[in-house]
């Protein structure tokens, strides 16, 4: 798949897509960004910034969710400008669509809504690429019938991409089977591992999620050894004082760290095969 200028897929280098939460300030964006991007040259790991203009499936309706759409939009847009990177956000509503991909290079759908018909394919129709994520409801092999929806509408255009980001496993808990990012291989499509939702306790601190951020390089290890197209990752400068999904958010100042580790294994990882597709 051609992903805004590289080639994305289990037979190329990893990608990542990583950002703060929500879009909390334009200062904020363009300096995770521009240091992100810093980084990811250097590892020679091609990047997408990601920031959210609204959160709409918030633990309580007191909690922050954004910006806003116009807001959102014109700091994504700033971002893209100023540090020269591509940039993704997610979408909730079908109204939000057309002007959110006059915008952004890639669009998102949330888990939540991975079942729902006429949103997955209205995304699909804008001809953009599109990170699906699987719902925590979801079995992986259902994902499937998701990627058959979505291409449709795309006229069979080669855009859409699915994303594991855990499943339910009891009340406010979360669990990664590395096993569905192997059947998920099965839609053809490139497949990304949300390394930092996977560890949120959702509605864990009553009001809000939790999360716990020291199992992020655990789960991100694990999927890159188990082999993905790309990462997906939370981060922030003080994931203490983030807006929203704090618990779960990498500290910036450890994304080089972590992310050397990442290349390499994905490099020693995807030059071996695999053997489990011979």
């Amino acid at each position: 798949m051609k992903l805004c200028g590289f080639e994305a897929g289990i037979d190329q280098p990893l990608f990542l897509i990583a950002g703060p939460c929500t879009a909390e300030s334009l200062a904020l964006c363009v300096d995770i960004a521009g240091q992100l991007k810093e980084t990811c040259s250097r590892l020679g790991l091609p990047y997408i910034f990601k920031a959210s203009y609204d959160k709409a499936n918030r633990s309580s309706g007191r909690s922050a969710r954004g910006p806003g759409v116009d807001a959102g939009l014109q700091i994504l847009s700033e971002v893209r400008r100023q540090i020269g990177v591509p940039v993704l956000t997610d979408v909730h509503r079908e109204q939000d669509i057309n002007a959110v991909a006059t915008v952004v290079d890639v669009l998102q759908t949330p888990a939540f809504l991975c079942r729902q018909t006429d949103f997955i394919q209205a995304v699909a129709a804008t001809g953009k690429p599109v990170n699906i994520k699987k719902g925590q409801f979801l079995a992986p092999g259902d994902m499937r019938n998701v990627v058959i929806k979505a291409r449709d509408a795309a006229a069979g255009a080669d855009t859409i991409m699915v994303c594991e980001r855990g499943a339910s496993f009891g009340y406010n808990n979360l669990v990664s089977d590395m096993r569905s990012l192997a059947i998920m291989r099965e839609t053809a499509c490139p497949v990304v591992f949300d390394a930092t939702h996977s560890v949120q306790l959702p509605g864990g601190q009553g009001i809000v999620s939790g999360g716990q951020r020291e199992f992020v390089p655990v789960l991100a290890r694990a999927a890159v050894a188990v082999g993905i197209a790309g990462l997906f990752m939370e981060t922030h400068p003080h994931p203490e004082a983030a807006l929203s999904d704090g618990p779960n958010s990498w500290p910036l100042d450890r994304m080089e760290s972590l992310l050397t580790t990442l290349v390499a294994l994905d490099r020693a990882v995807k030059t071996g095969g695999f053997e489990e597709l011979r």
